[in-house]
């Protein structure tokens, strides 16, 4: 997969979240203008090959605020980070006007918790800044019965838009949305059958950081989070979306090393 100027294959890259939202569910995640420099240069020290910023917290029960507010959360930010560090940053947004902006400055990417569903801009914002895309699973209702079926269909239809808007078919990437519009069981289930979405031919984005399935408290999820790593690892999966970089990039060389030398 392309974004920006890096080629991404072959491996499982640590995506970094950088949150610029005071109710993000992991408080340790959120930032502003005045906290993002350090937060990123860490990141990328512990090995983060892409930064996703985003602007809106899409934590359960959480209260949407306007892309006029998401810009003004994500712009200075953004432009400090891209004048100061050479790494893709992806935004975490589901309006057109948040990604217009966001690419105005220089994202490389849009990461789309709706799957360019919510608006019907988004894909051709994106294609028109020749940038990369997350297409992310979502429904507006809880999913029943057999759920390979409607997150196939959705994230199917979400190619669809992106192809006919005219985006680089190797700047798509795929995300189940682990989290949205599932039950507990439910995102166990995606999760260890994650490789089922490789059928759809793009690579994958696995989001499991600190979320609710793992039971407990944020704080105590981490142990489980680098676990879903390692399985992301087996399962060829891209990208995993992470709070904590170090951790997971460790797991992420353990696991290549392991199965190298079970190979061997």
């Amino acid at each position: 997969m392309v974004i920006g100027k890096n080629i991404f294959r072959n491996y499982t890259y640590v995506m970094a979240i950088v949150n610029l939202t005071p109710d993000s569910f992991w408080k340790e995640s959120r930032n502003d203008e005045y906290t993002v420099l350090k937060t990123v240069e860490k990141a990328a020290a512990d090995g983060a090959s892409v930064i996703d910023i985003g602007a809106q917290s899409t934590r359960p029960g959480y209260t949407e605020v306007s892309a006029d507010c998401e810009i003004s959360r994500f712009e200075r930010p953004l432009k400090l980070i891209k004048q100061n560090f050479d790494i893709p940053v992806s935004v975490d947004t589901y309006f057109s006007k948040s990604a217009e902006a966001a690419l105005a400055l220089g994202a490389d990417m849009i990461n789309d918790v709706w799957g360019l569903a919510h608006d019907e801009d988004m894909a051709q914002v994106i294609a028109k800044h020749g940038a990369s895309v997350c297409i992310m699973h979502n429904a507006k209702q809880t999913l029943s019965g057999d759920i390979f079926n409607p997150i196939v269909s959705f994230l199917k239809k979400g190619v669809s838009r992106a192809l006919d808007s005219g985006v680089d078919g190797n700047k798509i990437c795929l995300d189940g949305g682990i989290g949205f519009a599932k039950t507990r069981e439910q995102n166990f289930e995606l999760m260890n059958g994650y490789d089922k979405l490789s059928a759809l031919g793009y690579p994958l984005l696995l989001g499991t950081s600190r979320k609710s399935m793992f039971g407990g408290n944020a704080e105590d999820r981490l142990l489980q989070t680098v676990e879903s790593t390692r399985l992301a690892v087996r399962k060829k999966v891209l990208f995993v979306r992470v709070h904590d970089v170090k951790e997971n990039v460790s797991a992420i060389k353990e696991e290549y090393e392991r199965s190298q030398n079970t190979r061997a």
